[in-house]
């Protein structure tokens, strides 16, 4: 069986502008700049081949930095899916066991606190910051079988990062 990454993504940093719904708050300047440095990060080590992206402005404004450093071919596939907005551990890895075996690199972008419980579920006894992931905090799990297989402990840590760009 091949084995499969995933890579978990926090968003990028968001401003906070008054009378601007959560689901709407975009990145910061400095977000911004975060996010083009996870994909210069993520081109040098795990170009995924399917994005799952939380559909909030922030979560697609994050993607759509860390894509325009990746490399041009092959442009991933993106699915922007809600329940990686307001779901929970769960959730997220029911959307993870629904990809196709075919795909070997997958990486989700989603919020806090889902995404870094998430990354501790996977892999428990892993080298983790309790504090959980930061802003454009990544970590990479490595997983020995299906997608489908994937529960708690199933997928350890093989990287983690924390990308910062100039701003």
């Amino acid at each position: 069986m091949t084995a499969r990454r995933l890579v978990l993504l926090r968003h990028a940093k968001a401003d906070t502008p008054p009378g601007v719904a959560d689901e709407d708050r975009p990145l910061s300047p400095r977000g911004h700049a975060d996010a083009h440095a996870a994909g210069a990060w993520l081109g040098k080590h795990v170009v995924p081949q399917l994005v799952l992206c939380s559909p909030s402005k922030r979560t697609r404004q994050t993607w759509h930095g860390v894509a325009a450093e990746l490399p041009d071919n092959p442009e991933p596939a993106v699915r922007y899916e809600r329940r990686l907005y307001h779901g929970d551990v769960d959730d997220l890895l029911a959307a993870v066991r629904e990809v196709e075996d075919a795909v070997t690199s997958l990486l989700l972008i989603g919020h806090n606190p889902s995404i870094s419980r998430l990354a501790f579920a996977l892999d428990p006894d892993g080298d983790l910051d309790s504090d959980g992931l930061r802003t454009c905090g990544l970590t990479v799990h490595e997983l020995d079988g299906p997608w489908s297989s994937c529960e708690e402990g199933s997928a350890p840590v093989t990287a983690t990062h924390t990308a910062r760009g100039d701003s």
